[in-house]
């Protein structure tokens, strides 16, 4: 395994991160998750994500982390759930500094060591910048958490809280997770220039698309039982995109199996080749699934196939999705 400084951060984290999104329900996966988590450490993994919304996760990871909490830079979510209405979705203090609680005490830690604001706020107005960073200065101060980070920030929102840090004397936002992948290169045409400006590290998720690069589906094929697909998680094959990402899987595949990869290892292999990502988090809910990201890592991509990745899928090219408008929001008043 492979480390970099977390940011601007004295903290080293492994170039691939354990998301945990698919463990989700004790009952149904918590043996198959604590394997992972226990797989993924012995692997060298020592940075692990989680978040308030992933069901019981949170809950999950507490106990596969017992007596193996010191080997691992932890990481949880706050924004998403929780709270009454209508102080959620918002990152106010009244509702960060209960949420801090909140995770302390299902991940059974008495300090979370990167705590991110899950999505920039989507009411208006949001919650100003400088209350919600002297709230976590706060808890960092109080021991409670050690960095803090963002979430699918816009790049003003990056750049407007980098600057309240520095004036105010708050703790400074020292990451920045995104969505990132062959298929969705938005942020390239802003938010990585910014985060590689200010020092931000860059935690990628959905490096594979929600699934699409997993190399499972194919066109006019009906999906894999218990597949992302099958089961309508996050992907469907009759979506919008779906035609689009049908195009690009059947020109990759064949630069993939000339390199005698398969099409999930050469996409998390092209997101790490990138300088300005730290890490790629990666969300295995089978053991298999895990032992196959894991190989990415000591993937080199030769520059033949990156400006034939280039030309598939161009740089920029996908949506904002993830980054939603202030605009929107205002007019839903």
């Amino acid at each position: 395994m492979k480390y970099v400084p977390l940011g601007p951060t004295g903290v080293r984290v492994s170039r691939l991160c354990l998301g945990t999104m698919n463990f989700m329900n004790q009952a149904q996966n918590e043996h198959e998750a604590t394997r992972i988590v226990h797989a993924a450490i012995d692997a060298g993994i020592n940075f692990i994500d989680t978040a308030d919304c992933y069901g019981e996760a949170e809950l999950i990871l507490a106990n596969a982390l017992k007596h193996k909490r010191d080997k691992v830079v932890l990481a949880t979510k706050c924004w998403v759930s929780g709270g009454i209405p209508p102080n959620v979705r918002i990152s106010s203090r009244y509702y960060v500094i209960p949420a801090v609680e909140r995770a302390l005490k299902r991940l059974a830690t008495d300090h979370i060591d990167l705590m991110i604001i899950h999505r920039p706020d989507q009411v208006w107005p949001p919650a100003p910048v400088e209350e919600t960073l002297s709230a976590l200065t706060d808890c960092v101060r109080q021991g409670k958490i050690r960095y803090i980070g963002t979430s699918c920030y816009h790049p003003w929102r990056i750049v407007e809280s980098q600057w309240a840090s520095r004036h105010c004397g708050y703790e400074r936002f020292c990451c920045e997770q995104l969505n990132y992948s062959i298929m969705n290169r938005y942020v390239e045409r802003d938010v990585l220039g910014i985060c590689e400006k200010y020092a931000v590290g860059v935690t990628v998720f959905s490096a594979l698309n929600y699934g699409w690069l997993a190399g499972k589906y194919r066109r006019g094929m009906a999906p894999p039982a218990d597949s992302r697909a099958a089961r309508k998680f996050k992907i469907r094959i009759d979506s919008p995109d779906a035609e689009r990402n049908f195009d690009i899987i059947e020109k990759l595949i064949p630069l993939a199996e000339q390199r005698g990869l398969p099409l999930s290892q050469f996409s998390l292999a092209w997101v790490l080749r990138n300088p300005i990502v730290t890490s790629v988090i990666i969300g295995p809910r089978l053991t298999g699934q895990l032992e196959d990201n894991l190989k990415s890592i000591d993937v080199q991509l030769d520059d033949e196939a990156m400006k034939a990745v280039d030309e598939i899928a161009p740089p920029g090219s996908g949506d904002d999705r993830e980054y939603p408008s202030i605009m929107k929001a205002k007019s839903q008043l």
